[in-house]
């Protein structure tokens, strides 16, 4: 690779050679934008960061919503030598807190949906920006064309974070470098997926995601696709629109939506459809639902893993090779080894830590020496997931290697939850484990303690699920609750979660 780098010019190069900037590259709920406006409008918001003093190596948050000016404003930052830091739209005040105060980060773009959050920061944090998407949208509109240098790096240089929930609850800055974005594509878009420049591509995972970054920036740029933006929530009615109105080729989604969608009443029929393939990842894909979609659309679901660490899938199923019930085989490009708690590989159909090893993997967690020593190591990046492989090749997964849950595709710490929850007058102790809901996807269970005084019944057990809700992401409460009166533990006083999990 080149020393010279810089991951917008890299992405963005492709259309020039192509002579596809007339071309559509975003449809968002205003508008349509060619890859032409796009390289205009990133260059106007370069200029507004020039002109507001972030420089090269500022960290800047962004809390935006899936429009147009989102792609546009981490595309600039990058342009610049900036560090975004893509943030989770469903988050909490604490958790926006935490990560500025974390991050060091100069300051905020936000949509308007959520400036309320940050404007009460600014005064107690005291950090320099807060830029709304309405003064990115003035920049975008600029009829001044202002010019600004491109800033050139090295492929492994910081490029852009993520934050990644821990298992104490709170986030890890997840640093990716220049390279990584130009590799997915490389490794799992092009070849797995077959896009093509006359696709277009509709992610209701949202960009937020290491996921959705790939699926609606990464992958589009590199071919010259076109992407659906969508900012609302991704409800069956709100992705079935989109199925419609735009005619995707290639929809992105997680096991719950897919869930959701086939629960519906009013999904299309065939002939108001128009894909040619379906990508599942965030969270295991049920049999079930793969079958039932095939059944329903004619298409296979590509179930994969990927993380926020390795920033894409590199473990899939591929279209003409799909074994629902697994996760597929190794993408090109990645190495995979099951290994026991001594690190040597285990044997076909014995579970074991999962670790990958590949090009895509982050450089570090911000901040955090030990828990970047104990993930990174050697070229190997430990997953946290417990998994055994058959004799064909073909991967399963069997579960975290910690507590954590994962949710529509988001994980969730029942620590945090449990936390939550004892914060509750009500509540003495709390124990949060995954169940599987109907559509055989987890969702948290709560067992709950309760303080003397307190009487166990379904109004109160409605009330500690609105706290959760109101007090942390809403995804986060606890879909069931049982009033216990003690929890298993062991002699050290630590839950015993297995125990709990039995009594389902």
């Amino acid at each position: 690779m080149p020393n010279q780098y810089n991951a917008f010019d890299t992405l963005i190069s492709g259309i020039y050679e192509n002579k596809l900037t007339k071309k559509i590259a975003y449809i968002d709920e205003f508008s349509s934008y060619t890859f032409e406006n796009l390289q205009e409008s990133v260059e106007q918001v370069s200029y507004l960061l020039s002109d507001k003093g972030i420089v090269r190596h500022d960290r800047m948050l962004i809390a935006m919503l899936d429009r147009f000016s989102l792609p546009v404003t981490f595309l600039a930052c990058i342009r610049s030598g900036v560090i975004p830091i893509l943030s989770n739209t469903l988050l909490t005040q604490d958790d926006y807190q935490y990560m500025l105060l974390d991050s060091g980060a100069k300051g905020v773009f936000v949509s308007p949906e959520l400036k309320s959050l940050f404007s009460d920061l600014k005064s107690e944090l005291s950090f320099n920006q807060l830029i709304t998407e309405d003064e990115v949208n003035t920049a975008i509109r600029s009829e001044k064309k202002a010019r600004t240098q491109i800033v050139w790096q090295r492929p492994n240089d910081p490029c852009f974070w993520l934050y990644s929930s821990g298992s104490t609850g709170r986030p890890k800055g997840t640093v990716h470098k220049q390279s990584s974005m130009g590799e997915t594509a490389k490794l799992f878009a092009l070849p797995t997926l077959n896009l093509k420049n006359s696709d277009v591509i509709f992610s209701a995972a949202k960009l937020f995601f290491a996921y959705g970054l790939g699926n609606s920036l990464s992958f589009p740029l590199s071919v010259g696709a076109t992407t659906i933006l969508m900012s609302e929530r991704p409800t069956p009615s709100s992705v079935f629109e989109r199925l419609i109105t735009h005619q995707p080729t290639v929809f992105f989604g997680v096991p719950t939506l897919y869930a959701a969608l086939l629960a519906d009443s009013n999904f299309p029929s065939a002939e108001q459809l128009n894909l040619r393939i379906c990508v599942s990842a965030g969270e295991p894909l049920p049999e079930d639902i793969g079958l039932r979609w095939q059944e329903k659309t004619g298409l296979d679901i590509i179930d994969g893993i990927g993380s926020t660490e390795m920033l894409h899938i590199f473990l899939s199923n591929q279209a003409g090779r799909v074994k629902y019930g697994t996760t597929g085989v190794p993408v090109n490009g990645y190495d995979l080894l099951i290994a026991d708690e001594n690190g040597e590989e285990v044997d076909c159909d014995s579970i074991g830590d999962l670790f990958v090893k590949g090009p895509t993997a982050a450089l570090e967690y911000w901040n955090q020496p030990e828990k970047t020593k104990s993930t990174f190591k050697d070229g190997w990046t430990k997953t946290g997931d417990k998994y055994k492989k058959d004799s064909s090749g073909f991967y399963t997964y069997c579960g975290r290697s910690d507590d954590m849950l994962k949710v529509g595709g988001i994980y969730v710490s029942p620590t945090e939850v449990e936390n939550c929850l004892m914060k509750h007058p009500a509540v003495f102790e709390a124990a949060i484990v995954g169940r599987k809901d109907d559509a055989e996807l987890i969702k948290p269970e709560g067992f709950v303690v309760l303080n003397e005084g307190y009487q166990a019944d379904e109004t109160l057990m409605e009330q500690l699920q609105l706290y959760v809700k109101d007090t942390l992401a809403p995804y986060k409460y606890p879909r069931w609750l049982h009033f216990v009166q003690d929890l298993p533990k062991t002699a050290t006083g630590k839950i015993q979660r297995f125990k709990l999990r039995s009594k389902q």
